[in-house]
């Protein structure tokens, strides 16, 4: 079955500004606003053979905070979206490209998504042992591959090594579902010429949480 369609494209858009979102809530309040939505983002990284989009997300319960942030980023008729998500989504797009041109990158980061995969035998996707190593992954093979993403916060939280960790797998869960969107037809073209089609599907999925 091919998932070359408007609703794998929405659901891979909404996993992007999902990440984004809890990136910015806990750069900024230093905690994390929606442990459902950080758990399904974090898992999407494991899931390298999943026979749908949504399989990897598991479900469209997991990517409620995602639709919600595109309603906001797309159809906010005040003009009121939040500026950080839509820099950091941007800031996802470009690494996904740089990644996508490097296959020795992504040999490599398949051998250490592996890696993980064997260490949640023993410790649940939130442990601080598994953060820490998303957090690696990002730092080692994806951070240095584009302009680095800059994230903006309260420099209380930032300095601490937990908020950190978090930051960065969320990160790595941002240019995972990057990769599904290009891998699903997604262009960065469509955001601007089918903002209104996307929007449509986003609350039509919505609508199945």
């Amino acid at each position: 079955m091919s998932y070359h369609n408007l609703e794998s494209r929405s659901i891979a858009f909404a996993a992007m500004c999902q990440a984004a979102y809890l990136v910015d809530k806990i750069a900024s309040k230093g905690i994390c606003p929606d442990a459902v939505a950080f758990n399904a983002s974090l898992h999407s990284i494991m899931r390298t053979d999943a026979s749908s989009p949504l399989e990897i997300f598991g479900g469209h319960e997991s990517l409620k905070l995602g639709y919600q942030t595109v309603i906001t980023q797309l159809d906010n008729e005040n003009g009121s979206r939040n500026l950080q998500v839509t820099k950091y989504v941007a800031g996802l797009l470009a690494l996904e490209r740089k990644l996508s041109a490097n296959s020795g990158t992504l040999n490599l980061l398949g051998e250490r998504i592996n890696q993980v995969n064997r260490q949640l035998a023993t410790f649940e996707i939130d442990d601080n042992s598994v953060l820490s190593n998303l957090d690696s992954i990002y730092r080692d093979l994806i951070s240095n591959l584009g302009p680095k993403i800059q994230v903006n916060g309260n420099p209380t939280y930032l300095q601490q090594e937990h908020t950190q960790h978090k930051i960065r797998a969320l990160l790595l869960a941002g240019v995972r579902a990057a990769v599904l969107w290009r891998q699903v037809g997604g262009k960065r073209r469509q955001l601007f010429l089918s903002r209104k089609a996307i929007v449509h599907q986003i609350k039509l999925n919505l609508h199945r949480t």
